[in-house]
């Protein structure tokens, strides 16, 4: 697989005795992974490749500095929001990218460290297997921090993994669900005994599913995605996305967080 990243912030490795997996390897530590746009492009790009290249069998996310999968969107690009097409093609791009990841023929895991977040938590969503350390915490704190709101097509996820009763109990509540929860609710598939052993059991897991039949992987994978999206409404809740990202609360949020203070909010 050659692919030319337009951002050194992820990194991309082969690995296995014939280079059949592919490791991506979220690479902001300083920033807890958050990810900009061009790391969302690169899950994008990743994707498509790997769906060209039939030597990559398995594709597995992971976060570089051991405290974070990748703890959101970095939220200092919200600032350049001004109209309500903003909203909608920061949401469309997210649809587009873990559409992309979600329709890969091959398994993709998220070996998750730490804080599994917002944009972060909807990558490891949408991969076919998650795997946790004992430190993994995962969530969508919007209510708590920008007061902004997930796609259509986010929620549907979220709601086929775990339910939609505790998808709003984590997203009202703003709690981060800790690892043993997660695999409790079915969110983790596993978790590791400790930190040390999560690369490890990765790899191990990679390896394993490289070996089964490519051909019922593809079409149980396929399947499953052609159910999901036939849950997805079909107006796309775009009215959604504009009243929350246009909203005073928003503005007061992004300027909150950035300012390290705890934000005020209005509900206009």
């Amino acid at each position: 697989m050659t692919i030319e990243l337009k951002t050194d912030e992820i990194q991309f490795e082969r690995r296995g005795d014939e280079g059949e997996l592919a490791w991506v390897t979220f690479n902001r530590p300083q920033a807890r992974n958050a990810l900009t746009f061009a790391m969302y492009e690169a899950v994008h790009d990743i994707s498509v490749e790997a769906n060209r290249d039939r030597s990559i069998k398995v594709i597995v996310f992971a976060g570089a500095g051991g405290k974070a999968f990748a703890a959101g969107t970095d939220i200092s690009q919200f600032r350049a929001f001004e109209t309500e097409q903003d909203a909608l093609d920061y949401e469309g791009r997210m649809d587009r990218v873990l559409n992309a990841l979600e329709a890969v023929r091959v398994p993709t895991v998220a070996a998750i460290q730490g804080a599994c977040t917002g944009g972060g938590a909807g990558i490891a969503s949408a991969c076919d297997m998650r795997i946790g350390s004992p430190s993994t915490r995962f969530g969508f704190p919007i209510a708590r921090t920008l007061g902004n709101t997930l796609s259509m097509g986010n929620f549907v996820r979220l709601s086929v993994l775990v339910g939609p009763a505790r998808v709003k109990d984590i997203i009202f509540t703003s709690r981060l669900v800790e690892a043993d929860e997660a695999r409790a609710i079915g969110w983790l598939n596993e978790v590791t005994p400790d930190e040390d052993s999560l690369p490890v059991r990765a790899e191990e897991l990679a390896r394993t599913l490289a070996g089964q039949a490519p051909l019922t992987l593809a079409t149980t994978k396929e399947a499953l995605r052609r159910i999901r999206e036939q849950m997805a409404p079909k107006d796309g809740g775009h009215d959604l996305v504009v009243q929350a990202y246009m909203s005073h609360d928003f503005k007061e949020g992004v300027e909150a967080f950035l300012g390290k203070r705890k934000p005020t909010w209005t509900g206009s």
